[in-house]
Formats: structure tokens, C-alpha cells, sequence
């Protein structure tokens, strides 16, 4: 199991001005649905964009602390 917070602050460590958004899929604090918007993101392939936050996930889906994420991720002028 992980937090919302702690969830939050892996990815900022890789993408500081993340905005992210966490939905707890199952209530079991291990399946998410997971919203960044990051500028890191510019210029990158989508595959490129959830290769950076899975990279800094990597640690929590290694660990046990997250089985599972449906990830999405957007520019910060994009709208959901």
C-alpha cells in the first residue's frame, strides 16, 4: 500500500512541476488511476511520456507497494 502523498512525490521526483491527480481504483491503495500534467512532457511520444512516470514508479511497483496503474498523461495547456 501507498498514499496519495507518497504516490505524489515519486513522480515529482522525476517531474517537479507535475500536477497529479489519484484516483484509489479499488480501495485496496495498491490499483490507481493516475493523472500527470507535466511541461516535461513537450515534444515527447505518448510511450515516451509513461516511460518518465513509470520510471519513477518503478520503486513502489518493485517493492509490492503498487500492483497496478492506468496512467494518463497530458501537457499542462491540455484539458481532460
Amino acid at each position: 500500500m501507498i498514499d496519495d502523498a507518497s504516490l505524489t512525490a515519486l513522480i515529482r521526483s522525476e517531474l517537479p512541476d507535475a500536477r497529479v491527480e489519484i484516483v484509489d481504483r479499488t480501495g485496496t491503495m495498491d490499483h490507481f488511476n493516475v493523472t500527470v500534467k507535466s511541461g516535461a512532457f513537450a515534444g515527447k511520444t505518448l510511450i515516451e511520456q509513461h516511460q518518465i512516470v513509470y520510471g519513477a514508479l518503478k520503486p513502489a511497483l518493485k517493492d509490492g507497494r503498487v500492483h497496478a496503474v492506468e496512467l494518463k498523461t497530458l501537457l499542462p495547456e491540455s484539458r481532460d
